[in-house]
């Protein structure tokens, strides 16, 4: 089961206002379990970036001026989701803005259906507690101290690890992708067989129990 872990960094909140995607992170699971294969790209959004923007990722225009467009990225980021699941904390906010950039492209949107969306789940599991990323983490005693601006690619790789927790732990991982065929952990132990140990009573045993229940006063098995 194939999976994406999915976050973006953005100019603004609303696609609709203008806002563009800046940043694209994305972290591949294969059955609940992290493969090591990720996407990272910074974009281009052909827009001044907003101050208040800028002091959330740290994504400033001269660092973005040199990067490509979306629409230069645009195939090689569908390729590499293919048609998996996605995993993204707050799903309608990603997706809108991913949908409204494949849309200037006269691109077919990917559907919302295919959004896992981690804070549903949070609020679900644990209703009234707090439900951001670094509430989570805080919670599931998940070190986030990287986290001092928000990174595409790092808050993905740390919804990894949320979402791991929120679907019933890291159990999945206690191999932690070792060749489950390499049984040279495992060894065979030769046992010495021991003599059994003998249960008969002595007579210095029976003796002693027969002096002990002579002094006992009305016993029950005796009635």
């Amino acid at each position: 089961m194939r999976e994406i872990v999915l976050d973006t960094e953005t100019t603004g909140l609303s696609p609709r206002d203008g806002d563009r995607l800046v940043e694209i992170g994305c972290l591949e699971l294969v059955n609940h379990m992290p493969t090591g294969e990720t996407y990272h790209q910074y974009i281009n959004p052909k827009k001044a970036m907003p101050a208040e923007a800028e002091a959330v990722h740290g994504l400033s225009d001269k660092f973005l001026a040199d990067k490509p467009e979306f629409a230069e990225v645009a195939d090689a980021f569908l390729e590499f989701i293919g048609d998996a699941a996605l995993v993204i904390h707050n799903a309608s906010f990603d997706m809108g803005f991913i949908n409204a950039e494949l849309g200037r492209l006269k691109r077919d949107p990917v559907p919302n259906n295919r959004a896992i969306d981690t804070v549903t789940m949070a609020r679900k599991k644990y209703p009234g507690s707090p439900a951001s990323l670094d509430a989570l983490c805080r919670r599931f005693e998940i070190d986030n101290s990287a986290r001092t601006l928000h990174g595409a690619l790092l808050d993905a790789e740390l919804l990894a690890e949320v979402y791991l927790e929120l679907i019933g732990g890291r159990q999945p991982g206690l191999i932690l992708g070792a060749d489950a065929s390499d049984n040279t952990s495992t060894e065979a132990i030769e046992r010495v067989a021991r003599v059994p140990r003998p249960h008969q009573p002595t007579a210095e045993e029976l003796a002693a129990h027969a002096e002990f229940i002579a002094r006992l006063n009305d016993p029950m098995w005796e009635k």
